[in-house]
């Protein structure tokens, strides 16, 4: 008797706790605020992180058009054939390639796809558009970012240019 009465509580226990993380994970679903690492959350998340950049830079800012992107050693830049390691090889790339805001132009993104790799991290897939006076510049990217400090940063940018 004392076995089976010892058995009930251990399954009673074990219940009772599967129901107290079942009603906790219930209350996280259920919350008001969409936690950070939903999809819809992320894709939000990294469109507004985007139209930053697109703001930033079509007023000529390429100082904070840059920072998203991950100020370390480790960051990768490739494009053009050239792969550059290290937030300060890309910013002096940026600031060679557009030395004025007459080589800016207007930047507009376009088709974006965003696909989790992770609670934190995420690869967004796009278009990118120049529009300025000496011709029109384009082409694809593809951005890996993760979440660092609460932020997101672009930790591996590929851009390619389309051939006109």
């Amino acid at each position: 008797m004392a076995v089976q009465l010892r058995r009930m509580w251990a399954i009673g226990s074990v219940a009772g706790f599967a129901v107290l993380l079942l009603a906790a994970w219930w209350h996280g679903g259920v919350s008001a605020q969409e936690p950070k690492n939903k999809p819809g959350a992320v894709e939000r998340d990294l469109t507004a992180l985007l139209e930053a950049q697109r703001d930033a830079w079509n007023r000529g800012n390429i100082e904070e058009f840059l920072v998203p992107y991950w100020n370390s050693d480790k960051l990768t830049f490739s494009s053009g054939g050239e792969v550059r390691r290290g937030f300060g090889a890309t910013r002096a790339r940026y600031l060679k390639t557009y030395p004025d805001r007459k080589a800016m132009g207007q930047l507009e993104f376009s088709d974006l796809e965003t696909t989790l790799l992770g609670t934190d991290a995420a690869m967004v897939l796009g278009n990118w558009k120049l529009t300025r006076e000496a011709g029109p510049l384009g082409g694809n990217f593809t951005l890996v970012l993760r979440r660092i400090d609460g932020e997101w940063k672009i930790l591996h940018d590929h851009t390619s240019r389309r051939l006109e």
